[in-house]
C-alpha cells in the first residue's frame, strides 16, 4: 500500500473515531435519561422507545469500533 492510500485510511479512521465519540455521547445521554425515568415511564411506549434507541446506539458503537479496527489493520 502506498502512502497516499495510508493517509486516506488514516483520515477515515480519524473521522470514524470522531463519529464514535458522538455516538458514545448520545448513548450516555440516552442511558442517563432512561435511568432517571420513573419505572412507570420505563415500561411505557416512551421508555420502550428510549430502550430501543439505546440498543441501536450500542450496535452503532460496536459496529464503528469494528470498522475502525478493520481500517487500522488495512493501514498497517
Amino acid at each position: 500500500m502506498n502512502n497516499d492510500r495510508r493517509k486516506t485510511i488514516a483520515k477515515a479512521v480519524s473521522l470514524m473515531q470522531d463519529a464514535l465519540a458522538l455516538i458514545e455521547e448520545a448513548l450516555e445521554a440516552e442511558q442517563e435519561a432512561y435511568d432517571n425515568m420513573p419505572e412507570s415511564l420505563q415500561n411505557s411506549d416512551r421508555g420502550e422507545a428510549s430502550q430501543a434507541a439505546i440498543d441501536n446506539l450500542e450496535s452503532a458503537q460496536s459496529d464503528l469500533e469494528n470498522a475502525i479496527s478493520y481500517a487500522e489493520e488495512a493501514e498497517a
